[in-house]
């Protein structure tokens, strides 16, 4: 006989209402440790978002600032860089005006002389020699133009220029002006000290005045005197001549008329031969014109402005 399958019946539990409430407390726990979990995560994230904000704020801010402080920083420099420079501009009108004073209240050019001196150089040629000043830092020489000519007005082949550092240069002729007795010359090189031009309308009778030449070949030799008269009429019959009563030989010919401010403000030209302390230098305005209308004839620009 088969065995009999004995079915075992399932019965269900029923829990005890104090179970329920224990298993329904602890459900409720955790759901409130969870929002409160997710409540303290939410605003743990708010503040360092806050946190974070407030940090990028303080970092921008602390940009701007350095960037001001930097411009503020860099107009300082600026500022101090030019008055710098003012201070040194202002310290050579110091220096210039204190050799003005020297000139004007004493009788000792030495500073302006000094200053003067190495613009000035010696011309010399087959048939003689003279004197001439630089004119413009690029070489060009200044001088009268019977220096560079013999008796029958014929130019020399070869003209020198010995400048104050005793250097030998040989100069080309650019042109001349006739009428003033101008010639301007071209040395080789360039950053030449050049000596300026007074406006010769500002020059007084009576001021003291410098003649710088090479009076008998004394290279460099120094003369002074004073402003005797002013729009003196020359051999061209032109009222456009300084007298003066500085020394001037042969050989003072070319070379520059310099007043206390250490400005030229003629070239001397000629003398009286049977009188005494009459030389006459043609104006510096004059200078100006006939060198520009040289240049610009010859070279095809204007050398002084």
């Amino acid at each position: 006989m088969p065995e009999k399958i004995k079915v075992h019946k399932i019965h269900h539990v029923k829990l005890k209402r104090h179970h329920r409430w224990i298993i329904g407390s602890f459900t409720s726990l955790i759901l409130i440790l969870m929002v409160t979990l997710s409540i303290f995560t939410y605003m743990i994230f708010i503040r360092q978002e806050f946190h974070y904000n407030v940090f990028d704020k303080q970092i921008n801010d602390l940009r701007l600032e350095t960037k001001s402080d930097i411009g503020s920083l860099s107009e300082g420099l600026i500022s101090i860089k030019e008055e710098l420079k003012q201070t040194s501009s202002k310290l050579g009108i110091i220096s210039e005006e204190f050799s003005y004073l020297k000139a004007s209240v004493g009788e000792d050019f030495s500073g302006i002389i000094e200053t003067v001196i190495p613009s000035v150089v010696t011309i010399k040629t087959d048939f003689g020699q003279g004197s001439g000043f630089i004119i413009h830092e690029e070489g060009f020489v200044v001088t009268n133009a019977h220096v560079l000519a013999d008796n029958l007005g014929r130019l020399a082949p070869n003209i020198r220029v010995v400048t104050y550092q005793q250097d030998i240069i040989s100069a080309d002729f650019v042109g001349y002006n006739s009428t003033f007795d101008m010639a301007l010359l071209k040395i080789e090189g360039t950053y030449y000290n050049p000596l300026e031009l007074e406006d010769s309308n500002s020059v007084q009778i009576g001021e003291r005045v410098i003649a710088i030449g090479n009076p008998l070949g004394l290279q460099f030799s120094v003369s002074q005197g004073i402003v005797s008269a002013v729009h003196r009429e020359g051999l061209n019959e032109i009222e456009a001549y300084i007298q003066t009563d500085a020394a001037l030989n042969p050989g003072n010919s070319g070379g520059p008329l310099i007043n206390k401010k250490g400005l030229a403000i003629g070239i001397n030209n000629f003398k009286v031969g049977s009188a005494e302390s009459l030389g006459f230098a043609l104006e510096s305005n004059f200078i100006k014109n006939s060198i520009n209308g040289i240049a610009s004839k010859e070279l095809g620009r204007i050398l002084l402005e």
